[in-house]
């Protein structure tokens, strides 16, 4: 075996330790999702016992996110795989495009958690789309405070101070787009009902 994958797998236990408590989920919780015991659970994130696909699948399945990015396997340069995933705020960013410059798309989740943070609006060069896909997104825009529902759009020049949260305690997830200043998304075909 190579360092590289022995220091993968020596991490496991410790990242679902980690995931769990960030997600306020018990062992026993975890345990009734996932069907595998707490005390295997327990063992798993103290490192005490090595993680099979047995164990990872369904953690994977519980977490609802790849088992690569479940474990932290190091990041390939295949292109035929999708960037890495980074967090940035407490917000988990994916990205869905790999061309520099120009338009970027991006995958945004936001945890479950309090709704009490105070905003603390930005601007920055640019322009923004977003799609709510789930969940409520809290949007402050200048004086403006809005609460967008899955299927409900926004489109905004990040000159104008902005900030993301959730509009209650359940996880937000959204797509962006965004642009540098100027450039703006062609629309080519358009519906107009009779």
């Amino acid at each position: 075996m190579s360092e590289e994958f022995d220091a993968v797998v020596a991490a496991v236990g410790p990242r679902l330790r980690a995931l769990r408590r960030r997600r306020g989920a018990t062992l026993t919780a975890l345990s009734e999702t996932t069907g595998i015991p707490i005390s295997t659970l327990s063992r798993l994130e103290s490192g005490q016992r090595k993680p099979g696909l047995d164990l990872l699948l369904p953690l994977a399945k519980a977490y609802g996110m790849p088992l690569d990015e479940l474990v932290g396997a190091p990041a390939r340069v295949d292109p035929r795989v999708f960037l890495r995933p980074f967090t940035h705020e407490g917000m988990t960013v994916i990205p869905l495009t790999r061309k520099p410059g120009g338009l970027q798309a991006y995958k945004q989740i936001l945890p479950a958690g309090p709704i009490d943070r105070e905003p603390d609006p930005r601007s920055h060069e640019g322009y923004h789309w977003l799609y709510v896909l789930n969940g409520r997104l809290r949007l402050v825009l200048g004086d403006q405070d809005f609460v967008l529902s899955a299927g409900e759009v926004a489109e905004f020049d990040t000159h104008l101070p902005h900030w993301f949260g959730n509009a209650d305690a359940e996880p937000v997830e959204f797509l962006s787009i965004l642009g540098p200043q100027g450039e703006r998304v062609h629309i080519k075909a358009r519906f107009r009902p009779v």
